[in-house]
């Protein structure tokens, strides 16, 4: 960390739980101010405060309009960002508090699930040029109709990520309150491994798949922009793992990581004619509402007729579920069932584009661990099975011991 680095900091919930972590964070950042760092650190709401303020809502509204959603879940990075600076000037250390929109944070408007479209940072300069430390209001922009937005869940890391590429910033930083990215769930799979450098690639099959350590978006960010990440803990000192492009001569693991959901939902449209556009009625549907989907299974035609069975998270089955029954309206399905109680285990790695029988060899140790597959779904470098929520814990440590992850990060094989 080089005197005179722009470096870009983001604290989350965990991190900023009580006053004693607020301070604790704050005297981190004003040890690397002292170091003469130039300094914007990106917050999250303290705690669970964002499940309170959404708790709070539900008492008096079932369905809130999600544009009172977002201006009442953005005070809680609002609270987080005053406390910081405040606890920093205690400290003898000169910061400031912005919001998103004040530190030129520009959303589309697409409430609750917003994306960053520009960031004006003039202001966050003038502040820097000045000589603070610029605490930003992560998770949150402004539309262009002034209308406050926010990112979705995790969204603090995308504000940070996207903050380090347009100040080019010498590096960007995500503490939590883990030390980095393991190849399993250690809370799960016991002799889980840091591992000391992930691909982008690899990190965004990971976030998509349920680790929690970065959102999805925040490592698509950059990918596009090559801004490098190092995930660190708020709570102890080491090196974190750094996220980043992995040299071609760099040794791509058949297996990197496994990664874990719990809360995924099924719903399929069953006996719905065999014929062009069907699916694009469905998904366009669902894309409209911005459900995202996961797994997709579409069943061998029978007498002109077949199924369509797809995943969501659970959060997102209600509007999945209105929109695909609106849809089987439409176009005469026999029947839409929606079920909860799934959850889905994936297999991470690069490797697996160039090594065939992998996909044989996970198959084989879901099934010796005694776990039923319900759907697979693949990609060059990831294979995910869903299976029942009660055996997701059981099938990350079968792969995790099968594919020897816990071995080969203890042998620094990255």
């Amino acid at each position: 960390m080089s005197a005179n680095a722009l470096i870009v900091q983001k604290f989350g919930g965990s991190s900023l739980a009580t006053m004693e972590h607020v301070r604790r964070v704050a005297e981190r950042v004003a040890r690397d101010r002292q170091r003469g760092c130039r300094l914007v650190v990106v917050v999250s709401a303290m705690g669970d405060a964002t499940d309170d303020l959404l708790e709070l809502l539900g008492q008096l509204n079932a369905r809130p309009v999600a544009r009172e959603v977002d201006m009442l879940l953005a005070t809680g990075e609002q609270a987080s960002a005053a406390l910081m600076a405040s606890a920093l000037q205690a400290l003898g250390c000169s910061a400031v508090s912005l919001t998103g929109w004040q530190a030129g944070v520009a959303t589309d408007s697409v409430h609750r699930k917003a994306s960053i479209v520009r960031i004006d940072t003039s202001r966050i300069l003038r502040e820097l040029e000045d000589g603070r430390v610029v605490i930003v209001a992560g998770f949150q922009g402004l539309s262009a109709d002034a209308e406050i937005t926010t990112l979705g869940r995790g969204g603090s890391d995308t504000t940070a990520v996207a903050l380090a590429a347009a100040l080019k910033a010498d590096s960007c930083e995500i503490y939590s309150d883990v030390d980095g990215v393991y190849t399993a769930d250690p809370r799960v799979v016991p002799d889980a491994r840091r591992l000391p450098l992930i691909s982008y690639e690899e990190m965004m099959e990971m976030a998509h798949l349920g680790a929690q350590v970065l959102q999805i978006r925040a490592v698509e960010c950059a990918l596009l922009n090559r801004v490098t990440i190092v995930a660190k803990s708020t709570f102890t000192e080491g090196p974190g793992t750094c996220i980043t492009e992995v040299d071609a001569v760099e040794e791509r693991a058949l297996a990197r990581a496994v990664a874990q959901e719990r809360d995924v939902a099924k719903l399929a449209l069953m006996g719905v004619a065999d014929r062009p556009g069907v699916a694009h009625r469905v998904f366009a549907a669902l894309a409209e509402a911005h459900v995202n989907v996961d797994m997709i299974i579409q069943s061998q035609p029978r007498d002109g007729l077949n199924d369509i069975a797809f995943t969501v998270s659970r959060d997102e089955l209600p509007s999945a579920e209105e929109m695909a029954r609106a849809a089987g309206r439409e176009l005469g399905a026999a029947a839409v069932v929606a079920e909860q109680g799934y959850g889905k285990v994936s297999l991470v790695g690069a490797g697996m584009a160039s090594n065939p029988g992998v996909a044989a060899r996970m198959f084989g140790a879901l099934a010796s661990a005694g776990v039923n597959i319900e759907m697979i779904s693949t990609s060059e470098i990831k294979i995910s099975c869903l299976v029942r929520a009660q055996h997701v814990d059981h099938a990350a440590r079968a792969l995790h011991a099968a594919f020897g992850l816990g071995q080969q990060a203890a042998l620094g094989r990255a």
